[in-house]
């Protein structure tokens, strides 16, 4: 979710790229830095902290004249600590790069580089990528074809933006599941991440796709394809200001839902080693002797972040072997829980400032190690706690959480496959395979955001339901929790989420041709006990949306009013990818009954008091 700005053209680059990186400050970081070209040299200047830092640190430099050419970046850190030296761009020979997403094999290209003689500097991967360009430029090679050579070198998700020091006519770009427009002025372009850092200069906008790298000049675009040359139509964008920082959603909350696939791939980034195929999380903090004197985990939370906390006691138990309970913040806070020095507290938020959650980590802090989850860097629950892991969502614009609570199932799934191995219940072979699965998940969530047509039109056809039942079983039942609080959020439309095997214990009363149940049915051991279930529903008249990553057989279609798949990983994956189904549903129900979406009645983005 970082920020990139480039420009190519007669103005002067440098105030052009910082107005267009303060257009991008939602997004949130923590880093930023430019470099432009003057008087032929090229001029790099990288900080820890905010714009207003390196406008500091800009306004005390002596200028050489303008900069026709120039890249800046704002950065938060996930692949190594923010700092001055890991800041973008990076620098390596006659390249200047900056970059946004993962580079999966980049210990195997860092070890290749060095070997060749290439120095680092920065504990980034996007050192990487700025060597690696730079050793094709300097083996005689025109830009475009280094940059198509160095990007087939490349496995992972990412968006660069480079120059060469020795061809200052052209930007340099490559887009692979990360986002970059590329803006048209008159006799200038622009590069960036989003389109509201160039909406004040022009209109005319060529969104890239997926494997395009490109060649942009003052006077011509060049693109290519993994299949060649090719030609992305320039659209004109008529967006207002607030709807361009809305990516031309509608409501931020449907931004944020579709930026999921993004974000968990900033969650993943640094974590994992792809070369020994493990899970890395150094933040953990907790010393390996530390690790495996643990007895007990307590995870407490409010909200949505405690249904997270609720697949993650599936996670630990399975995974770590680790007795696993979860508390409401709230009820926590106000009793004498049993915590000892061998107790591992987890504390889960967003924001990092709600209230209750603050007060049980204080509490917990008195006798337990404790470990925040949480999103935003800085905040008090993240200074109080012993030690923090930053699940680096990026900016939640809307009350209704949706792209943070993915992330925290993400980071909180990392953490028990570290805990595994670390304790020996998971071995190489298992961690393996699991590391395997999670690389997929970034793409899968993509994939899963294609079912939008189908959620929506189930959510058209039920949106005027006085009330609603979700239901599933295992791993996802807390997944039905989830999507009847969205519902209940910003639809104001009761519900209620329910193990499906609870269903005769009291909510079967409930159903009848005018309740419709939607019911999560995952591919697992526990299937045919689900459809069992469901025949109790359809038996007595309820009207189904099955949710299901399995191929839906005659049986199931015959149950269901509608039949809705996501794709399939991994059991223990699926409740990630089984929540963009009931966060589109409870997000269409409240569009079709006109409420407020992002900023739902009563409700606040953080709550701070009790």
């Amino acid at each position: 979710m970082c920020g990139i700005v480039g420009y190519v053209g007669k103005r002067d680059a440098q105030p052009l790229i910082i107005s267009g990186l303060e257009k991008l400050e939602y997004r949130g970081y923590d880093s930023a830095g430019i470099a432009v070209l003057e008087a032929d040299e090229v001029r790099t200047t990288r900080v820890e902290g905010k714009l207003a830092v390196l406008k500091q640190r800009l306004d005390v430099q002596t200028r050489n004249g303008s900069s026709p050419i120039g890249i800046g970046h704002t950065r938060w850190a996930t692949h190594g600590r923010p700092s001055d030296d890991n800041a973008h761009p990076h620098r390596a020979g006659r390249v200047s790069l900056v970059h946004n997403g993962i580079i999966e094999n980049y210990v195997a290209l860092r070890t290749d580089l060095q070997k060749r003689g290439a120095v680092f500097t920065s504990e980034t991967d996007t050192e990487i990528a700025a060597h690696l360009l730079n050793s094709f430029l300097e083996a005689g090679e025109d830009p475009f074809q280094a940059l198509k050579d160095a990007c087939a070198e490349l496995i992972g998700s990412f968006a660069f933006l480079a120059f060469d020091s020795q061809h200052t006519d052209r930007l340099l770009v490559a887009k692979n599941a990360t986002p970059l427009i590329i803006g048209q002025g008159k006799d200038e372009m622009f590069v960036a991440s989003d389109i509201p850092a160039v909406l004040e200069h022009t209109r005319d906008i060529i969104i890239l796709e997926d494997g395009d790298v490109a060649e942009v000049r003052v006077d011509a675009i060049v693109i290519e394809s993994a299949a060649g040359p090719v030609v992305r139509e320039s659209q004109k964008i008529t967006w207002d200001p607030v709807t361009a920082q809305k990516g031309g959603y509608k409501h931020f909350m449907l931004k944020e839902i579709h930026e999921q696939g993004p974000v968990v791939a900033e969650t993943i980034r640094g974590r994992l080693d792809m070369e020994q195929q493990c899970v890395a999380i150094p933040e953990i903090g907790l010393s390996l002797d530390q690790l495996n004197q643990i007895e007990r985990v307590v995870m407490v939370a409010c909200g949505t972040a405690w249904h997270a906390c609720l697949v993650a006691k599936f996670y630990f138990e399975q995974l770590t072997g680790i007795a696993c309970e979860v508390d409401y913040a709230s009820e926590f806070r106000y009793r004498k829980p049993v915590l000892t020095d061998n107790t591992l507290v987890i504390v889960v938020s967003q924001s990092g400032e709600t209230a209750d959650t603050l007060a049980a980590l204080e509490l917990a802090n008195e006798s337990s190690h404790t470990l925040a989850i949480c999103n935003v860097l800085g905040s008090s629950i993240a200074r109080k706690a012993h030690n923090v892991v930053y699940t680096y969502a990026g900016p939640e614009i809307s009350v209704a959480s949706t792209k943070a609570f993915t992330t925290q199932l993400t980071l909180l799934h990392l953490l028990a496959v570290h805990i595994g191995v670390v304790r020996g219940v998971l071995s190489s072979q298992l961690q393996s395979e699991l590391v395997k699965q999670i690389i997929h998940l970034p793409s899968a969530l993509d994939e899963a955001l294609q079912i939008e047509s189908g959620v929506r039109a189930a959510a058209k056809h039920f949106s005027r339901a006085e009330g609603f039942l979700f239901i599933s079983r295992g791993i996802c039942y807390p997944i039905a929790l989830e999507g009847a609080l969205k519902l209940k959020e910003i639809s104001y439309i009761h519900a209620e989420g329910y193990p499906a095997g609870e269903l005769k214990h009291g909510p079967i009363a409930l159903i009848d041709e005018h309740m419709p149940v939607i019911a999560l049915v995952q591919n697992s051991d526990i299937y045919h006990k689900t459809v069992s279930n469901l025949k109790e529903v359809e038996s007595r008249g309820g009207q189904l949306v099955i949710v299901t990553d399995q191929a839906p057989d005659q049986e199931m279609r015959d149950l269901a009013t509608v039949v809705i798949r996501v794709p399939h990983i991994s059991e223990v994956l699926s409740p990630i990818l089984f929540s963009i189904p009931v966060q589109l549903f409870a997000y269409y129900v409240a569009v079709f009954n006109g409420t407020d979406v992002d900023q739902p009645r009563n409700l606040a983005k953080s709550v701070t008091v009790e």
